[in-house]
């Protein structure tokens, strides 16, 4: 929070830090102003001296900088030095298909970014609203941006607050400062002081620029604008830098090693070969070619298409992705710290339960039963009708059971309309006389006529209400208050983290007192106790099997709010959380250093009354546990920690614009169950990497063992460099685009999430890689070696080997649609695509081997239909080599998963 420098006192800086805690006359004092507020020349000055009320855009990232990020990967810029090569020796082709490949991944990815950030830019509000101020000695309407310190703001219900106000007269008034706390009930203000170390929910006497006035109305002087207000100060936060996405780091180390040991590769294949005899001219093409053909050069390519597909997909479930690296940390979370408000819950308070002399039932306005014991009683009824006839909640246009207004008057009408206690009627028609809430008094009364009579109803605090009864209402009519058993009832209801109203009513003779005129004052007396209504922000639908889906997942999910420890802990065991563990606290965070927080984290599933600092704070020790965090959450003061969290997740419809501004995915539709989707889609685009990595790296392990083996031969070099470039072409660059569009295996949410030590392939696929890579290598080796021994024709031979190698990536491609599970539980058409591709290189195979137009310049001779037979049913036996690895260690990788998902904890390592 920044501070200003006031020209009343000339007292020197104050920051709003202590505004909280000072008496009204001192602040007037210290900002320089009256009760007839600034002048218009005075609020220029200021203006000027402190900037407009607004917090600046995070500008858009510039186009050729998007473009230019398109060219860092270390396996682009060798790919174009080897354009270059190529293109000096006059190999055009070879060079427009390299060419062709860097060009096709860099528009790829920088149109989905710029698609995505466009897409996000759209959902933020441009709204620019307004203030009532008083200046030059009367109220007049301005552009909030227009604030400065010193000015006095008129608040009434249904009012923003446009800047950080230090209130200085305040009639019932009370707001909503969820987008800011947490906090899902509007809280009490007022304009009394408050100690200097109040934590923000607790500061009641200031009203904090972005929350909204529920009812009431105030007048406050502005004490922050700008930067200079908490939500400014949220914003800074929001500023540093975001955490790199795991899968560009994995990808950056893996070009660098392809790259190192290919280059050294081919370096030694060209020394072998001049030390062997070899032609020097015919020597640097063969390792030209074999840096080309071993690169994985379409791996670029692959990556951005599987993340884009991975957007499309997640799209479609209602989440868009701002950058197309956060598809994969989606798929690679281990935690996810979730806020509560909004979130995990609807943000708007319902009623739940009722208690009455009957005993306590849960009430359903949606089925207008009471779930516990069928249709409600008339005392029941008559509970709910004193909460709704009490009440200055307004009707929405659009749906007859939601109201505007003040949550607990909302809720309290909802449920009597809903349930056909009361009719919309009923509520419409003018009281005889009301009294609306007092903070300070702790209820709200209302006359109402009801057949001819004046019925008094009076709602409010349970200790407040039932001080003014004298009886309470039975199935047989009334009898005497217990009160202790009310009391007992309140205690019970609160401790399960509900708001709790209680409801009462008298008749009232003529000539009443209270009938004089329209206005109600004073605590009545004799009133008639009706019931308690417990009340709370209820969970999304779909979110308790979201977690459950989670847990399964040996995915964590840790609920992280600024609400009340117990209303948290409350929401969070009907969600399905484990409350066992004490929920961890902002003030217990403040007490702890690192260390002992992680050891504190390790258990705790719910942390409640966090600052947006402390929420940062726990963010960045999970990560410092080895953990992927995912952040979600929709309020100002969820932003720093979506901002610094592997992956920060944002509600699209109900979010704030910093919280959207700082998050790397946006759930249009504002459900926490979508996550678990783009969860499962992020699990499927990393799969579908993997299989891409491993079906490309095998495919270099073949080509480079071939090619590197048989230079220390006596025989003919196995394949010339334009069939190296050719069989690049038909494997590499034909069919493994298509695999990106590979869809999953349908197990991905039951398995945990990956190692992050293992990077893009773990152990049990750089074995797998290994062995395919060398058993082409091998068949291919073995196919050309056996034809030179039996005197076959050079070219010949070579068109055999080659008809191998390309045979067996037919195949092998077919292994990389499965990691799992057998290739042959998969439907060929579940990947029309791959199909197509597979079937165009075939054919393009068949063309360059038959077609002497082609086969003459690339050195290659017809087969006979034995031979191609031969080559088909030799180049399948890799699909056995993966079948077999896979059978070998299906168990292990069933026991570990097993392990990890019985405990629910982190797999060591992480």
């Amino acid at each position: 929070m920044t501070s200003f420098r006031t020209s009343g006192t000339g007292e020197g800086d104050v920051t709003t830090d202590t505004w909280h805690a000072l008496e009204v006359p001192e602040v007037l004092d210290r900002v320089g102003t009256g009760t007839t507020g600034l002048t218009s020349e005075e609020a220029t000055r200021r203006l000027e001296r402190h900037g407009p009320n607004r917090l600046e855009a995070t500008d858009a990232t510039a186009a050729w900088r998007v473009l230019l990020r398109q060219f860092r990967s270390p396996l682009v810029l060798f790919l174009m030095v080897c354009a270059a090569i190529t293109l000096v020796q006059g190999h055009l082709v070879d060079t427009a298909a390299i060419t062709a490949a860097v060009v096709l991944n860099a528009a790829i990815g920088f149109w989905q970014e710029r698609k995505a950030e466009t897409e996000v830019r759209a959902l933020q509000s441009l709204a620019s609203p307004t203030a009532r101020v008083r200046r030059d000695g009367h109220v007049q309407t301005i552009d909030s941006a227009d604030l400065v310190p010193g000015d006095l703001v008129h608040l009434d219900s249904g009012d923003r607050v446009p800047a950080d106000l230090r209130l200085i007269e305040a009639v019932s008034l009370r707001v909503d400062e969820s987008m800011l706390t947490g906090e899902s009930l509007a809280t009490d203000k007022d304009t009394d002081p408050v100690a200097p170390d109040a934590p923000t929910g607790d500061r009641t006497g200031m009203a904090f620029s972005g929350s909204l006035v529920s009812s009431g109305r105030a007048t406050g002087v502005v004490v922050g604008t700008g930067a200079g207000t908490e939500l400014g100060a949220i914003n800074e936060l929001v500023q540093d830098t975001a955490a790199a996405a795991p899968l560009t780091a994995l990808i950056h180390s893996m070009e660098r090693w392809i790259g190192l040991i290919v280059g050294i590769s081919a370096l030694a294949v060209f020394a072998a070969g001049l030390a062997l005899g070899h032609d020097v001219s015919l020597m640097f093409r063969t390792a030209v070619a074999l840096v080309v053909s071993a690169i994985p050069e379409a791996l670029p390519v692959v990556l951005t298409v599987a993340m884009s597909v991975g957007v499309a997909r997640m799209a479609r479930r209602n989440a868009i992705v701002r950058h197309l690296p956060s598809v994969e940390t989606l798929g690679s979370t281990t935690v996810i710290g979730s806020d509560k408000t909004g979130t995990l819950t609807q943000n708007l308070l319902t009623v739940e339960r009722l208690w009455t002399t009957e005993g306590e039932i849960a009430v359903d306005a949606a089925t207008g039963v009471g779930t516990d014991t069928g249709r409600i009683s008339a005392v029941a009824e008559t509970a709910l009708r004193a909460g709704a006839l009490t009440n200055e909640a307004v009707p929405t246009r659009d749906d007859p059971l939601r109201f505007t207004g003040d949550a607990v008057d909302a809720a309290m009408a909802a449920v009597a309309v809903g349930l056909g206690v009361v009719t919309p009627t009923e509520r419409a028609a003018a009281p005889v006389a009301h009294m609306p809430y007092e903070p300070e008094l702790g209820f709200s009364q209302t006359i109402r006529s009801e057949g001819g009579r004046p019925v008094l109803y009076v709602k409010g605090a349970p200790d407040a209400v039932s001080a003014m009864c004298s009886s309470m209402l039975t199935a047989g009519g009334t009898t005497t208050l217990d009160r202790a058993a009310v009391l007992a009832a309140n205690d019970a209801l609160g401790s399960e983290g509900l708001r709790v109203i209680a409801t009462a009513r008298r008749e009232l003779e003529d000539g009443d007192p209270r009938l004089a005129g329209d206005t109600l004052e004073g605590a009545p007396e004799g009133l008639t106790f009706l019931g308690l209504e417990g009340m709370t922000d209820p969970p999304r639908p779909g979110v308790q099997e979201a977690i459950a889906g989670c847990r399964s997942a040996g995915i964590r999910v840790m609920m992280i709010t600024g609400d009340h420890p117990v209303t948290a802990t409350a929401i969070a065991g009907r969600l399905g959380l484990d409350t066992g563990t004490p929920p961890l606290t902002g003030a217990e965070i403040a007490a702890l250093d690192d260390t002992m927080l992680r050891a504190r984290l390790a258990d705790a599933t719910v942390a409640a009354r966090v600052s947006p600092q402390d929420k940062m704070r726990i963010v960045e020790q999970l990560m410092a546990m080895g953990n992927v965090v995912a952040v979600t959450g929709d309020g100002v003061n969820d932003a720093p920690a979506l901002r610094v969290a592997s992956i920060g997740v944002a509600m699209g419809d109900s979010g704030t614009d910093v919280a959207r501004e700082a998050s790397d995915v946006v759930l249009t539709d504002d459900d926490f169950s979508t996550i678990v989707h783009a969860v499962e889609e992020g699990r499927v685009t990393f799969a579908t990497i993997r299989k891409a990595t491993f079906f490309l790296l095998s495919s270099a392990i073949a080509a480079l063992m071939a090619v590197a083996i048989n230079v220390f031969t006596n025989s003919p070099l196995v394949l010339l460099p334009v069939q190296m470039l050719w069989a690049n072409l038909v494997t590499s660059g034909i069919q493994v685009i298509a695999l990106a569009f590979e869809p999953g295996e349908g197990d991905e949410l039951e398995v945990p999430p990956r190692d992050l030590r293992e990077g893009v392939l773990d152990a049990t696929m750089w074995w797998r890689t290994a062995l395919s890579g060398v058993w082409m290598a091998v068949v291919t080796l073995v196919v050309y070696e056996r034809a030179i021994w039996e005197g076959v024709d050079t070219d010949h031979a070579r068109t055999l080997a080659l008809t191998v190698l390309v045979a067996a990536s037919f195949f092998h491609v077919m292994n990389a649609r499965a990691l799992r599970r057998s290739v042959f539980t998969l439907s060929p058409l579940a990947n029309p695509l791959l199909m197509a591709a597979t079937a165009v290189a075939a054919c393009l195979q068949v063309l360059v081997v038959s077609w002497p137009v082609l086969a003459g310049p690339m050195g290659l001779s017809p087969l006979s239909p034995g031979e191609w037979a031969m080559c088909v049913i030799v180049g399948a036996t890799v699909i056995v080599v993966s079948e077999l690895h896979k059978l070998a260690v299906k168990p292990a990788a069933r026991r570990r998963a097993a392990a990890i998902v019985a405990v629910g904890v982190t797999p060591p390592g992480r």
